[in-house]
């Protein structure tokens, strides 16, 4: 992680404080952050982002005490799961406090918010003092960013800060989980597994279902990369590559062996864990985007409860990109 001074975290503060937006690192990805209090900022990361205004953003707080300035009616599923993952990669949705302003919440009677590890994020909220409204610093539906870099090359001027903390750890979004109704259900697979949010409950989690509030990540496209995105079982992997080569196509594969077919394939091999993985995953779907290639062949992942997130992110990856083209 890059040294962050002092100045460096007043400079952040004082443009939240004025109504600005500021880029900041999370444990999981870039934040696109403003003041979560005040209209008018908030309605400046829809803007920047492209983002629909009936999809919510996260609040960002600095610690559990301070949900109870965005939450009503906190249930001790919530104490429960914030004593055993907070600070970390875990959202919970939650009945929002009164005053809490539809800019959020995206007009629903339910506030997401969670507490990050990240050290940088940690020090802009803690000075900050309030919470934080943080979608991903990227165009809405495009690739999350993982770096400073990233964010730079998505927005340029258009944000006026961008705290450098280094790339991402887990380099995919957060697990989401909704504590707003009866059952706990999972709107988004994460980092912390449906199996670890049922360890900490001692009860079964839920899907989403019908009924179940609006979440960042929801859509049945996202996270996509510009160029087309095809998943591929091994053992038809090299077949489709070869394929799309023959016509000509500039074509990189994403592949979880170091094996390497013929020339002028770009090969990317990612880590074999889920962890490792999910790290690395989206500077990978970038790296495609930047080498110009015309199609973007994955190694479809192991089908396994470890894997849910990356799954997730991959199968809502290649439906964002499947209008582009077909591969």
């Amino acid at each position: 992680m890059l040294l962050i001074s002092d100045s460096d975290i007043d400079n952040a503060v004082a443009i939240l404080r004025s109504g600005g937006l500021v880029a900041f690192p999370t444990e999981t990805v870039y934040g696109l952050g403003a003041d979560a209090a005040n209209p008018s900022a908030v309605r400046k990361i829809y803007e920047t982002k492209g983002r629909p205004s009936d999809h919510p953003v996260i609040v960002h707080v600095a610690d559990a005490v301070q949900v109870a300035n965005w939450a009503r009616d906190i249930p001790d599923a919530a104490h429960r799961l914030a004593r055993r993952f907070w600070p970390g990669p875990l959202t919970l949705v939650l009945q929002r406090a009164r005053g809490v302003g539809d800019f959020v919440t995206g007009g629903q009677d339910t506030v997401a918010v969670r507490v990050p590890s990240h050290p940088v994020a940690q020090q802009l909220l803690r000075r900050f003092g309030g919470g934080v409204a943080a979608p991903s610093a990227n165009r809405f539906g495009r690739v999350s960013a993982t770096t400073a870099a990233h964010v730079r090359q998505e927005f340029g001027a258009a944000v006026e800060c961008v705290l450098d903390g280094g790339a991402a750890d887990v380099g995919i979004e957060s697990t989401i989980v909704d504590l707003s109704g009866g059952k706990p259900r999972l709107l988004r697979p994460g980092w912390i597994t449906a199996a670890a949010i049922e360890e900490a409950l001692e009860e079964r989690v839920i899907a989403a279902g019908a009924g179940a509030p609006r979440a960042p990540g929801m859509l049945a496209a996202h996270y996509a990369p510009l160029t087309p995105l095809a998943l591929a079982e091994r053992d038809l992997l090299l077949e489709l590559a070869a394929s799309l080569g023959r016509q000509g196509r500039k074509v990189a594969v994403l592949a979880l062996s170091s094996a390497r077919p013929l020339d002028p394939v770009i090969w990317l091999v990612a880590p074999a864990d889920p962890a490792g993985y999910a790290h690395t995953l989206y500077a990978n779907l970038r790296e495609a985007d930047e080498a110009g290639c015309d199609a973007l062949v994955v190694e479809r992942p192991p089908q396994t409860p470890e894997w849910a997130a990356v799954n997730d992110r991959l199968s809502r990856a290649a439906a964002g990109t499947a209008a582009q083209d077909e591969i």
